[in-house]
């Protein structure tokens, strides 16, 4: 079976094991290629703290323990986590130079698994975008095309996993910011069924679709992540005890020829899409009815409609979650005669014109007024998407789509166009509404694949992943 087993972190904890390589000159070589490369995808290296770790693995190593299969490995973390005692800055000049009091649970989690984090990685600021331009340490650049963007906001994460600086990385996805950067440097990324793993540690940006999840180079290594972080945590209350993804579960080629499988035909036969995309979908559809798949179009609500709900939440909810920024008790303050000059000059001055953006949307829509004629609404038609999916799984086990419409941008097309940004977001936000567990995979389009199934069932995402990455 082609690919079923391929996985950088179990050859990597081989080569560990039978001393092929010692963990301080692993590490070693990730940061100083982290330190050469161009890509411009770390904003924090986290040197010390990453070799004192590996010191320890050898000392295991050299005393002829056993390593666990996570110990040892470099990742890398997307920088709104906080990992205690590290710098953790969202990309921005508002936290420039704050520093962890604790360690996320996801991060922790890794850690007592013997993971070991090399960087912190550029992303847009707060989450606020996506491209990876909207930061303050300069724009990251893609992987495959130093001429095009990295995808975002977690545009750092799925460069350093495409280019091997580190094994996989931990990103953060609100409305599809681990997935189509995943897609744009054709890696896999996965955003898991909300709850499955808990937000404790990661800066919010919108509480009711952020979520954690992993970017990877295979589907092995993602389900080893995913299974490793989930859990649930008194910390978060929106957490619950999910169920492990099973590796021969993953494998089953006989159980994922069995999936039903549907896609939303309003999304394909649509004039924004790319036409490049839409005939590359188009052919991986009549690819599975070809192989005796079972395949059904289905109609869902329009893009426009998941966009405007998607983003009128999310701004209302980061309105929210970043008013505690304002120089009194985290990150930079401006000096000025009276307090609430000190709170308008320094948001003024350390948010970026994006993250301002979405501020001032936010405090609109929830502003007296408003709040019921258009807030209100957005929250009504999110439970109608909600029950929409809840129906649509009912009758299909994975849906299929595009990540994005479009191919991905050159640098600085994005930047100047706030709107088309937005609609890029047009076929990642509706399952991010639902609290779907969605995988982007490197197959089908220019900018891949998206694979969903209902909630708690990574399972059948994987499973069905890894029956498309032997029929490519």
């Amino acid at each position: 079976m082609k690919n079923k087993m391929v996985s950088d972190i179990r050859q990597l904890h081989a080569d560990l094991q039978n001393k092929k390589i010692s963990c301080e000159a692993l590490v070693k070589s990730k940061l100083e290629e982290l330190k050469s490369s161009t890509e411009n995808t770390a904003n924090f290296l986290l040197e010390d703290f990453a070799l004192g770790k590996a010191k320890e693995v050898d000392v295991k190593i050299a005393n002829g323990e056993e390593l666990g299969l996570l110990e040892g490995i470099p990742f890398g973390l997307k920088d709104v986590y906080l990992l205690q005692g590290q710098p953790a800055s969202a990309s921005s000049d508002f936290l420039k130079s704050y520093v962890s009091p604790y360690t996320a649970t996801a991060v922790q989690k890794l850690l007592d698994a013997g993971a070991i984090p090399i960087v912190k990685e550029n992303c847009d600021a707060f989450g606020h975008g996506s491209s990876t331009e909207n930061t303050v340490f300069g724009p990251a650049k893609n992987a495959l095309d130093s001429n095009k963007v990295a995808g975002g906001s977690s545009g750092g994460s799925a460069v350093n996993v495409a280019k091997k600086y580190t094994t996989f990385s931990l990103g953060g996805d609100t409305g599809g910011s681990i997935r189509q950067p995943a897609g744009y440097n054709k890696v896999y990324g996965l955003k898991p069924t909300y709850g499955r793993i808990s937000r404790y540690g990661i800066m919010a940006y919108a509480s009711s679709t952020d979520v954690v999840g992993p970017i990877a180079r295979n589907l092995e290594d993602i389900r080893i992540v995913l299974n490793a972080i989930s859990g649930q945590d008194f910390r978060d209350q929106t957490t619950y005890e999910s169920k492990e993804v099973d590796s021969e579960e993953m494998i089953n080629a006989d159980g994922a020829k069995n999936l039903k499988v549907g896609y939303y035909k309003n999304f394909i036969d649509n004039e924004a899409i790319d036409a490049g995309i839409q005939a590359s979908f188009k052919e991986l559809i009549q690819k599975l009815k070809d192989k005796g798949i079972e395949v059904k179009a289905l109609d869902f609500f329009g893009t426009s409609t998941l966009v405007s709900t998607y983003y009128t939440l999310a701004m209302a909810e980061t309105a929210s979650n970043l008013a505690r920024l304002d120089g009194t008790n985290y990150g930079n303050r401006a000096e000025a005669e009276s307090l609430k000059e000190i709170y308008a000059i320094t948001r003024s001055e350390n948010f970026t014109e994006e993250t301002k953006r979405r501020i001032v949307g936010g405090n609109q829509v929830l502003s007296q007024g408003h709040s019921e004629e258009i807030y209100n609404k957005a929250r009504a038609l999110r439970d109608e998407i909600d029950q929409r999916f809840a129906s649509e799984f009912a009758e299909v086990d994975i849906v299929l789509s595009p990540v994005t419409p479009g191919p991905v941008p050159v640098v600085g097309e994005t930047l100047k166009d706030p709107l088309a940004m937005y609609l890029s977001d047009a076929y990642t936000v509706g399952f991010s509404l639902g609290g779907l567990p969605t995988l982007s995979a490197p197959l089908g389009t220019e900018t891949g694949l998206q694979i969903t199934a209902a909630k708690d069932e990574e399972s059948k995402v994987l499973q069905f992943a890894n029956f498309l990455n032997e029929l490519s």
